[in-house]
Parts: C-alpha cells; structure tokens; sequence
C-alpha cells in the first residue's frame, strides 16, 4: 500500500512545544489525532493507545495560534488545511468561544480497498459501516479513485466537510479523476445530492456519514434512478440501522405487519411480525469491524430478512494477512448461505418482493394420546387429533385399520365431494374403495364442521372401532393430504409431486397452461427464493384451480384487481 498523509503540514499548525514533542514521538507515522483542551494536558492519540505530551496545561493562547492557521470553520465545527486531508474539530463554550481542538490526521491509502474491489466493480450500491476511526473515510476515498481512475466511470462525490477531497477549492489528487462538490451547510446535504444527479450526470454518487432521515430520502432517490451509491453510516452491524429509525430506509426500511389469526397460527408467530417495507437502498454492505478485517453482507435484502425471521444471517468474512493475500471465509463455515437473489422472473407481470416475508416454519404439532373421557370429549380429542396431522403431515404417523384389512382401503365419505375423491383416487392410482356402508368401512373421511355435528356418526363410529379423519375443507389438496395420510404413504423428505390432472376439471388448454405457470412460479419463485408472484389473470373458474394448486403446496394465495384484470398473488410460507 501506498501511503500519503503530509503530516508536516498538520505539525506545523501546532504550537512549538507541542510540535516538537509530536515529531520527536517514536510512533509519529502511526499518529491518529492531537487532541487539546483548555487547561488540560495535550494528548496524542494511536492505534490502541493515548498519552499526554507533557504535563503542561494547553492555554488559550495555544488554541489561538492553532485557529489562526487553519481555515474557516463550517457549522459542523470542522476546519481543515488546504490542499490535504487533516480535519481540524472544534469543541465551543456557550459564548461560541473555541476551548477545544481536535487534529485527526487525514491519510490517502492507495490500494486499501483490495478486499473489496471485486464487490466495487459490479456496479452495486454499496454501504460501508463501522464505528469512528476505523478508516470508512478512508475507503471511500479510494473506492472513488478506483472507479473514476480504472474503470472511468462520472464520478461526483458530495464533501460536506471537505473531509474526503480536503480543504480548499483544489480537490486532494487522492480522488483522482472524480469531481467534488462542496456544501454550504450540513443541513443542506440531502439538496447537494440530488442537485449532483441532476446537474452533473454521475454514473456514481458518492456520500460520506449519511445521518439524517432527508438524506436517506435523497439516497433512496438517486438509487431509484439507476445511479450507483457509495455511502458510509455511524453503526458497527446491520442490526444497528435495523433498530435506529432515521437510517432505517437504508436498509429497506421496517413496518409491522398485523397477520389474520389462521396465518398467525400457520407461522407459529405472533399475529403482529415486523418485515421489510421495501427494497435497500444499497444491495451491499460492509461492516468494517477492523481495519484488515471486513464483514460482507452480499445481499442486504436477504440479510435483513433473516434478522426479521430472528435467524442468524452468514455473511463472508475478509482479511488481510501479512503477506497481502485476501482470504475469504464464513462468519459461520458449517451454515447454509443464502445467495444473492436471481433476478429473472417467470413472467413480466411478476413484481420484485414488496409483499409477505415469512417469519417463521411451520411445525408439527405435538400428538398426546387422548384420554378416555367422555363421549363427546373423546371424539373432540380425536377430532382435534385429526386436524393436528393434517397440519403436520409428513411425521409418519397413521391411524391403523382397528381389524387390520388388507388394501384396498374401503372409505366412508361424509359431506366431502364423491366427485373430487374419486379424481384424487383415480389420478393418483390410490388403493382405495368409496363405500356407503359404515359396516365394510375402515375408516371415516368427513367434513370438520359436518362430522362434529353429527352426534350418531360419532357413536356408530365409536361402536365400530372406525378412526374418523376430519378436514377443514372438501378440497383437493386437503382430500389428497388425507387419503395419502391413512395410507400412510406421507414422506417427510420426498415433498408430494403436483400433479396437475388434480386440479383441472375439463383439461383444457388454457386450464393446463395457468397451472403450470403457477406451479413454475411456486417451484422456482416462491419456495426457493421467499419472494410472492403475481400470475397473470385468469377467469374465476380458472383460478379456483389455481388456488387449490397452491395451497397444495401449504402457501398463501389472493385474488385482487377488478374483472377482467383479477388474478392471483402467491405468498412465501
């Protein structure tokens, strides 16, 4: 790496005592800052340590001789020297009187960014984080020279402070060929940027310390137009913009959501989650823990959506060892990664994710043996039983035939459709026989809200020794689950197949053609990626089918727009 800080010229503005201890320090080119404040010791500060220079008090007249030598102060209380990167703060009194200065050396350190260069040349928006003094400054002001130098992109940096370019009219030649452009006020920053973009046609922005809500307004603006962001914030992790409210937008930004109690139910959450508002403003983040040690986040979407699911995300991790080589590793080795999504879509009336994130998996619901109470109390416990596996399904367990017929299977059908049984029975090849006669039955598949009504089923049933299976609803996803689950043809690793002979009624082209494209959109879209699809629209017979074939699958479905345009949108589970 290349170093240039031009340190004299910081020395030079010191008083003589203060100067000479400084260039007489053994550490002197590892100098971080020089701090003096009225009536206490002069300090200096570096890379893990302080110590004070003397134990003579800083006095007035020092401070004095100190402001006289820099430039102007701007309303953030920072002046710098003209022509290099040295920050000069002020702390005032009341009065507005200066009793305090901060001298942080500013350094250009060519080649800082190697760690990241292959993340700067895809084009992203990237957003680097980490606590002061770690060096984001310093990063920025690399990754501008890179993409304006190497890969001759329009590049504008927006300088509040005069931090990233230095002071003066003369930009620092660290930023190479990019542009700089000065801000009156920092209050005013957020109206630099979108005056660059509208001004001075970048094809990169680039802002130092977003801090305040209009700014990342103005962030999220200029994203929106197609313009590549390279930004820094206050927050060592994710996490921290997840939790502060003015940064949030950042990052996507962060609503509650309030779900209807079966979703609730169907998540295993509580029926108020919080989940992204909208896509980040920045793809990529970098949360700079140390100075040669970065954490990577490649997708910031995915990110902030395991965090909402109280998951842990597993982002790379890249260092520098002493001989300058990157090594890349997993925060997490044994974890599985979640990939940047792909942004191909099955359709064009597919939308990007702006809808329903998971936050949650559904799980099995523990199965306790019932106990022999009374009638009534016994067939709720095996009725609510019933409904329990069916939302569990796949744990391997069946309701044995009490006298141990063999197959075929001969079912009892109360207030389900014979019609949709027999399509289930036939597509799929089932082993088993619809009968009307409770005595050759070897179990019972009714309607939840028929068969619990219906006290003398219940007690021909008891008398028999028949298992009845309820279902919520005479559909052919939940007839199918049912049928498979007593003849105990559930596999827990071997997903059932959607077979699309299901769902149609007259098999028609055009019935044909909508399921499949929602059994693409659930198969590659959906499940795989956590992102809802729009399908295109469909008359209301037709998406009937398609509702029944997603729920197949356990997912969530809606119909919204107004004839002729209704169609459907297909949430993650």
């Amino acid at each position: 790496m290349q170093i240039t800080d031009d340190l004299q010229k910081l020395l030079d503005i010191l008083p003589e005592q203060i100067r000479s201890s400084v260039e007489q320090h053994p550490q002197r080119d590892s100098l971080i800052e020089v701090v003096m404040d009225l009536g206490r010791f002069p300090e200096v500060r570096f890379p893990g340590k302080a110590e004070y220079l003397s134990d003579i008090p800083v006095t007035q007249e020092q401070l004095n001789y100190c402001v006289e030598r820099v430039g102007h102060f701007s309303g953030d209380n920072r002046a710098g020297i003209e022509r290099t990167l040295h920050r000069i703060s002020a702390i005032r009194n009341r009065p507005g009187e200066i009793i305090g200065l901060t001298c942080r050396v500013g350094r250009a350190i060519f080649g800082t960014i190697g760690m990241i260069r292959d993340l700067v040349e895809t084009g992203q928006s990237i957003l680097m984080l980490g606590r002061p003094g770690v060096g984001k400054t310093t990063a920025l002001r690399e990754i501008a020279r890179v993409l304006a130098d190497d890969l001759h992109k329009r590049v504008v940096i927006i300088d509040t402070s005069n931090e990233i370019a230095g002071d003066g009219d003369i930009p620092h030649p660290a930023i190479g060929r990019a542009r700089r452009m000065q801000v009156a006020r920092p209050e005013l920053q957020h109206q630099v940027m979108i005056e660059a973009v509208e001004n001075h046609m970048p094809e990169v922005i680039v802002i130092d310390e977003i801090g305040t809500e209009l700014e990342a307004l103005a962030a999220r603006t200029i994203a929106e137009r197609g313009v590549q962001l390279v930004g820094t914030a206050h927050g060592n992790q994710i996490e921290n913009l997840i939790k502060n409210p003015t940064l949030s937008d950042l990052v996507g930004g962060i609503q509650a959501v309030t779900l209807g109690d079966d979703e609730a139910r169907r998540r295993g959450s509580q029926k108020t989650v919080l989940e992204r508002k909208a896509p980040p403003t920045f793809e990529i983040a970098v949360e700079m823990l140390e100075r040669q040690r970065w954490v990577i986040h490649e997708s910031v979407s995915d990110t902030v959506d395991e965090l909402l699911r109280s998951r842990q995300p597993n982002p790379q991790v890249r260092m520098v060892d002493d001989t300058g080589k990157v090594m890349i590793t997993r925060e997490f080795p044994s974890a599985p990664v979640a990939t940047p999504p792909n942004r191909n879509v099955l359709s064009s009336s597919m939308t990007r994710p702006n809808g329903w994130r998971s936050s949650g998996q559904m799980k099995p619901l523990s199965r306790q043996a019932p106990e022999r109470t009374s009638e009534n109390r016994y067939f709720e416990q095996l009725l609510d039983q019933s409904w329990q596996q069916q939302d569990g399904l796949g744990s391997g367990m069946r309701m044995p035939s009490p006298n141990g017929e063999d197959l075929p299977l001969h079912v009892y059908p109360y207030g389900v459709s014979r019609h949709q049984l027999e399509q289930v029975i036939r597509v799929l090849n089932l082993p088993v026989v619809l009968t009307k006669d409770m005595d050759s039955a070897d179990a019972v598949l009714g309607l939840r809200s028929h068969v619990k009504n219906h006290g003398k089923l219940r007690s021909i049933a008891k008398a028999r020794q028949v298992p009845i299976h309820a279902v919520k609803a005479s559909t052919i996803p939940q007839i199918t689950r049912a049928l498979r689950h007593l003849l105990d043809m559930d596999d827990p690793s071997m997903p059932d197949e959607a077979d699309l002979r299901l769902f149609t009624e007259s098999g028609t082209e055009d019935e044909i053609e909508a399921l499949e494209e929602a059994r693409l959109a659930v198969e590659q879209i959906v499940i795989p990626k956590g992102q809802p699809v729009e399908l295109l629209p469909r008359s209301p017979k037709v998406r009937k089918m398609q509702h029944e074939l997603v729920e197949h699958y356990r997912l969530k479905s809606d119909s919204f727009g107004d004839e002729p345009n209704r169609r459907l949108r297909i949430y993650p589970a």
